[in-house]
């Protein structure tokens, strides 16, 4: 890895959502993993976010009930935690397009303004970089199997995060040594 990505500090950020549209859909849990570049864990952060109405979207997907974000706080009041983590760092996630949208909708909500256009890295589009004939799956829990990476719960946005963060060194590494 280049010195400048070891000095970078990245923000792996995971959302889990009651559903697929930033717009009609709101965030129920939020994690940000930061690491250094050389791949240290500096900081892990996470919260689930009670949504404005009662909709928890695909239980079966990400395991959230009413129940568990009946107490939680709202989005706008962990929005500071989350903007303080992003700042100044590389925003990454698997499909970082999807969580960016759902968190950029959220802060503007919130009356929070997002960091200025931060920088965002793709580990989805990382990983396809690597397959060109698309000869494998990139699903997060595909492409932590295949690196080694252990994912201890599947869309649990702290656990993702973490398996991302994991695999974020391994992905730069393997695609810096397709490009040599």
């Amino acid at each position: 890895m280049t010195s400048a990505l070891t000095s970078q500090r990245f923000a792996v950020l995971d959302v889990e959502t009651s559903g697929l549209s930033p717009r009609r859909h709101r965030i129920l849990q939020v994690a940000v993993v930061v690491v250094a570049g050389d791949g240290t864990v500096v900081d892990e952060w996470s919260s689930l976010v009670r949504p404005s109405w009662w909709r928890v979207g695909p239980r079966h997907v990400h395991g959230l009930t009413v129940r568990r974000v009946r107490r939680a706080p709202r989005f706008s009041d962990v929005a500071a935690d989350l903007l303080a983590r992003l700042d100044g760092a590389i925003v990454v996630g698997h499909n970082v397009a999807f969580d960016w949208a759902f968190v950029d909708r959220a802060l503007a909500r919130a009356g929070r303004l997002p960091p200025t256009e931060p920088p965002r890295l793709c580990t989805l589009e990382l990983s396809r970089s690597l397959d060109p004939d698309r000869t494998t799956s990139h699903r997060l829990a595909d492409v932590c199997a295949r690196h080694g990476v252990p994912l201890t719960r599947a869309h649990d946005a702290l656990a993702d995060a973490r398996a991302t963060a994991q695999l974020l060194p391994r992905l730069l590494a393997a695609g810096a040594g397709t490009h040599r």
